[in-house]
């Protein structure tokens, strides 16, 4: 048994209506200036009022910036810091989609570190701790909330960098379903598919064990069974609450377990064409399973028994492939894009998406395959020429 660590939120609360507690929670971190970083979505939808009244009852002085981009490039970052640093914040709670969250732990920890934040991207490059964050997920998908990772969009490189450090888990993370039911349906299945590639690439992780394994099972099991369900009928408060569930313990497993050749060969797709991050790894995710199938059978085919397929009487070799076949279908079953046509990518793109692939070693170290530059191209091309709907 080799040597592990096991990190995640300081605090975790779940549950329908949890997000009524969040003022307590404030209170215990003993803050007297708090900043709401959220989008112009959320700021629309009026879930911010339940967080702010919340907080209004601890008379908590509270302002809210709803400036984060989608997919945020490092540019967006710097933008919103000019105005935090105008006050000085002890706490900062991200209300959002994994953009929000990820963008309010590096403003944290920006807000400590002289450093540029493109001098933070990297395997703990990060030296001193942030001020605290309380994040509050509003869709079920990046698990962001409890991971020690933050990706971004380098709009120079065209491609997705990440900073990674346990500084940016946060004091308190809340997952309340009920912030989910107003989530479309094209964003339910996008950030769907992305929790559950997270929960399917950790268990298959080389870092996988006794720990994730178990979580990352569970989190695959809420979310087959329930991601349909949510996506056509957004109301299902059981589905939601499911969903929820199954991205938080999914986020848990990547957060510890990491993930590997999918989130690899997605990230040029976000950089250079902007295909949203869980599509893209959606997309991506048959095709590498395909690849990973043979290195270990007996993983793979409690990954298709997890997925809802019977696997009675099937050979082992049987049962591992019914997982390709299991994931594929429910991407078509959710309209999820299903070929690297429909999101723009010629054959000519093809060898470059590769190179830069190809260059991402803390991901491809973690794949249970190891994957050439040419390798990577074939996934690619098996990956262009699918059938498109």
């Amino acid at each position: 048994m080799t040597i592990s660590y096991f990190r995640t939120a300081q605090t975790l609360i779940t549950g329908r209506d949890s997000i009524s507690k969040i003022g307590e929670e404030a209170k215990k971190l003993e803050s007297k200036k708090a900043m709401i970083i959220t989008d112009k979505v959320i700021q629309q939808t009026g879930l911010l009022s339940r967080v702010i009244s919340s907080l209004e009852e601890i008379d908590l002085a509270v302002d809210t910036m709803d400036e984060v981009m989608p997919e945020p490039p490092f540019e967006n970052l710097e933008q919103m810091m000019i105005q935090l640093e105008e006050k000085e914040y002890d706490l900062l709670i991200g209300v959002g989609g994994g953009s929000v969250l990820d963008a309010t732990k590096v403003l944290s920890i920006m807000l400590t570190n002289q450093e540029n934040v493109r001098d933070l991207v990297g395997i703990e490059k990060v030296q001193n701790a942030g001020i605290p964050t309380i994040l509050v997920p509003t869709t079920a998908g990046t698990g962001s909330e409890v991971t020690y990772n933050a990706i971004f969009t380098d709009v120079r490189d065209k491609v997705k960098k990440g900073i990674v450090s346990p500084y940016l888990l946060p004091k308190v993370a809340i997952v309340d379903p009920s912030l989910t039911l107003t989530v479309p349906p094209s964003v339910t299945a996008a950030t769907g598919m992305d929790a559950l590639v997270h929960a399917v690439e950790s268990y298959t992780a080389i870092r996988a064990g006794e720990l994730t394994d178990g979580i990352a099972l569970q989190a695959i099991k809420l979310i087959s069974r329930s991601l349909r369900k949510a996506v056509y009928n957004g109301k299902d408060v059981q589905a939601r609450e499911d969903m929820a569930m199954g991205s938080l313990l999914a986020g848990i497993s990547l957060g510890n377990a990491g993930v590997g050749a999918v989130h690899a060969l997605a990230y040029p797709l976000g950089g250079k064409f902007k295909v949203p991050h869980g599509v893209a790894n959606s997309l991506l995710l048959p095709f590498v399973m395909k690849y990973n199938v043979v290195t270990d059978l007996e993983k793979f085919a409690e990954v298709a028994k997890a997925l809802g397929e019977n696997i009675e009487g099937l050979s082992l070799r049987e049962a591992a492939n019914c997982t390709v076949y299991a994931l594929t279908q429910l991407a078509q079953d959710i309209e999820i894009p299903s070929s690297l046509k429909d999101v723009g990518v010629t054959a000519e793109d093809i060898p470059n998406l590769a190179e830069e692939a190809s260059k991402i070693d803390r991901l491809l170290n973690n794949n249970p395959r190891w994957l050439t530059v040419k390798e990577i191209e074939k996934i690619y091309e098996e990956a262009y020429r699918a059938d498109t709907r």
